[in-house]
């Protein structure tokens, strides 16, 4: 069964500087049919304007994957980390019994782009922790490359979740197919531009909850860039 998650019935707040759409209950946005999907608990479609940012906050028990599309994104922690994620990079921050960190778009003149997404973790307590890598820009051109998972296997980010995120890259008339298996079930999210999941068309910003399918085919006669989410 594929559910189907239209862009615009997500939460939205436009602060001006700050132009963030939920595809699950978060801040002010509440709806009970949207808390989450498996571990899955937040995807956060954040534009954050020119020299703008979050400014210092905390979080606990849980796992903080940030993927960028457009721009850099600068980074501080209260374990001492700093550093930019630029586009085509991902970070990972594990809150687990705390930590304070602080976003700002790293450039005084373009936007920034990127998601934002959290993971409940399997477990409580975790030592907080951080990782950053950046992805070879082929490894997801017409395919799927893992850059998160339970092991940090093929160079991916390690989470504390029986969860994989897979990032995928389409040019005009690609077609890719995903196994999903048995007692699993997956999320999709269009990053940018627009594909076809199972012959169902979804356009920038639309999501795809998906149970009982062995299979996903995923073509398009556009360019698009996607994440999917392999759950328990």
């Amino acid at each position: 069964m594929i559910t189907i998650r239209p862009a615009q019935t997500r939460g939205h707040a436009n602060f001006g500087w700050l132009d963030t759409w939920h595809t699950f209950s978060f801040g002010q946005y509440y709806d009970p049919q949207y808390l989450g999907f498996g571990s899955l608990r937040v995807i956060n479609d954040d534009r954050i304007a020119a020299g703008a940012g979050f400014p210092m906050h905390g979080h606990e028990d849980m796992e903080i994957v940030t993927y960028v599309m457009e721009g850099a994104l600068e980074h501080r922690d209260s374990l001492g980390n700093q550093g930019v994620i630029e586009a085509g990079e991902v970070q990972r921050m594990r809150a687990g019994t705390g930590i304070r960190h602080s976003e700002h778009n790293a450039s005084a003149t373009d936007g920034i782009h990127l998601l934002q997404i959290w993971i409940v973790p399997d477990q409580k307590g975790l030592e907080p922790g951080y990782r950053q890598i950046r992805l070879d820009p082929q490894g997801r051109a017409g395919r799927f490359q893992l850059i998160a998972s339970p092991d940090g296997r093929e160079g991916s980010v390690d989470i504390h979740q029986d969860a994989s995120i897979y990032a995928a890259r389409f040019n005009p008339g690609d077609s890719i197919t995903f196994p999903v298996s048995a007692g699993r079930q997956a999320y999709l999210q269009v990053a940018t531009g627009q594909v076809a999941l199972n012959g169902y068309p979804l356009r920038e910003g639309d999501g795809a909850a998906i149970t009982e399918e062995d299979r996903l085919s995923l073509t398009t006669e556009h360019s698009a860039e996607i994440l999917l989410f392999d759950l328990k």
